[in-house]
């Protein structure tokens, strides 16, 4: 390793050489068709590794989720492995890094590859939870990924929750808190948009509530049913608003019919949006609501914020993570379902409130959670891990 360490200690005058990565994710490859938030985080990572000027390639896209109980998959992963081991041979890389190992997806490939190598090893989101290793179903998993936490040379986590757990395993000099950031200039309302302002959103100047989500069984949906439910108590009222609906998914059928039940015409099913026009739905709307059950750390509330929008949601979970309660948003108890409807009716009533509390959770995204300032830690740690010299700045 130390031959290895003096060979990464190289510059072109006083430029320095980029780092070569060797880049893995086990859960969800780069490009996977069905988004999520934890395919968003890894996306970026990536992407602000290689605009960094580091030369970063996806070692293996290999899908490891169950894949312990997946005997059909073992010869593929043993291929894989081979395979993988050639691609380093010819590309030689500084550092090995991993985005999101967990006892669902555990890294069979970095733990085994990496050392062949002689290379160091990293995790970014890596996860460790001790109840997993009491089922059976997830016991192998458990085990898989504790031997991949203990032999990374860096693990880096987005959570605090998942901090307090790794310290279990991880000495604190091999772990690092790194907040969840995004590209904060992306959701200013004061950007261009890129599609025409909606007008079916407000011909009558309601209150624009907005809700994004995939539609998939389970948390997700359920969490814009709760949703739907809370404004249609609050539309019973008379309270007046229109709801705004972005997801799609195979649950979207029962969810359009409940919307329709409880709203009638005061809700909007935009359906998928991409991506990157997500920002205009956000500068459009006046509050974003959206409860994030057994959300790990929902993507959504930093973007809501961004774009100076107060949040509602349910503390204890992923929105504990971003949202400061009665400074950015309200956060009521998980599964107090009248202080949810409450919280979202003192907003909707008090415009004062929810600018107020808007520039409040622009400032504090734009301060905490922009992604190119938190990232630059996890290059400098790469660039130590790599034996390059730190940056002067």
């Amino acid at each position: 390793m130390g031959n290895t360490l003096n060979i990464n200690r190289i510059y072109l005058g006083r430029q320095e050489l980029p780092v070569r990565i060797a880049f893995y994710m086990p859960f969800k490859p780069l490009d996977h068709p069905h988004p999520s938030g934890d395919l968003v985080i890894g996306t970026e990572l990536h992407r602000f590794l290689r605009d960094r000027g580091h030369d970063i390639r996806l070692v293996s896209r290999l899908r490891a989720r169950w894949i312990y109980w997946k005997p059909w998959l073992w010869a593929h992963l043993l291929l894989e492995m081979a395979r993988a081991r050639r691609m380093l041979q010819q590309f030689r890389p500084h550092v090995w890094l991993t985005y999101h190992a967990y006892y669902k997806a555990p890294d069979v490939l970095g733990t085994t590859c990496a050392p062949a190598a002689g290379i160091p090893y990293a995790i970014f989101q890596g996860v460790y939870a001790t109840k997993y290793r009491r089922q059976w179903k997830t016991k192998p998993g458990f085990y898989l990924n504790r031997f991949s936490l203990k032999q990374a040379s860096a693990v880096f986590t987005n959570k605090r929750r998942d901090q307090i757990n790794l310290r279990r395993l991880v000495p604190d000099h091999r772990l690092h808190y790194i907040a969840p950031g995004i590209h904060v200039d992306h959701f200013r309302k004061d950007r261009t948009p890129l599609r025409p302002l909606r007008p079916e959103w407000r011909h009558d100047q309601r209150p624009v509530i907005l809700t994004a989500a995939m539609f998939r069984p389970g948390v997700k949906a359920d969490g814009v049913a709760r949703v739907i439910r809370a404004c249609g108590r609050l539309s019973e009222k008379g309270y007046r608003f229109r709801l705004v609906i972005c997801g799609d998914g195979e649950k979207r059928k029962d969810l359009q019919q409940l919307a329709q039940k409880c709203l009638g015409e005061n809700v909007f099913f935009t359906g998928r949006v991409p991506r990157n026009q997500m920002p205009d739905c956000y500068r459009q709307a006046d509050l974003f609501v959206f409860p994030g059950i057994q959300e790990g750390l929902g993507m959504v509330y930093l973007e809501a914020q961004a774009a100076g929008l107060p949040v509602v949601a349910c503390q204890g979970w992923g929105a504990s993570e971003v949202v400061r309660h009665d400074a950015t948003g309200l956060l009521c108890p998980p599964g107090d379902w009248e202080a949810f409807e409450r919280h979202i009716r003192h907003l909707l009533v008090n415009d004062a409130l929810r600018q107020r509390m808007g520039i409040a959770a622009q400032h504090h995204i734009s301060r905490h959670h922009d992604l190119d300032r938190n990232y630059r830690s996890v290059e400098t740690r790469l660039k130590k891990l790599a034996g390059q010299a730190l940056p002067s700045t």
